[in-house]
């Protein structure tokens, strides 16, 4: 009786352990990297970084060969999703991009929506490994 006791105990231990480790939610924090292809039919690659404190995303965005660096506004992580935006003057216009995406593991998949054309656009990032 002793020994089915052990058992049950052993068994339920196991199943909670991996339960907890299910619903652990996933971390944006880190190094994300990505690639499109723009207008003019050139691959450009974009690197963001990105750092969290209970719901308030912060980071930033580096874009192109320049890697011009712009910081992320208004970031947020709930629910395994993130959403921030950036913006940059061109011609005395500012131009503001808005990030949604959910992170599933290593990568991080979602729409950009803004531009000069305000279109919607899928990405998908993957974690550098440190």
């Amino acid at each position: 009786m002793r020994f089915m006791n052990f058992v049950n105990t052993v068994a339920g231990t196991l199943i909670l352990l991996v339960f907890v480790a299910n619903v652990q939610a996933a971390d944006p924090t880190g190094t994300w990297k990505w690639k499109f292809t723009g207008q003019n039919g050139r691959e450009t690659e974009s690197t963001l970084t990105l750092k969290v404190e209970g719901e308030k995303l912060t980071g930033t965005l580096a874009r192109g060969a320049q890697g011009r660096m712009t910081d992320i506004t208004n970031g947020t992580f709930k629910n395994d999703e993130v959403a921030f935006e950036t913006s940059v003057e061109r011609n005395g216009n500012t131009i503001t991009m808005k990030y949604k995406g959910k992170v599933e593991g290593d990568t991080l998949k979602g729409t950009i929506e803004g531009g000069r054309n305000n279109r919607t656009r899928d990405w998908e990032a993957k974690r550098e490994k440190k």
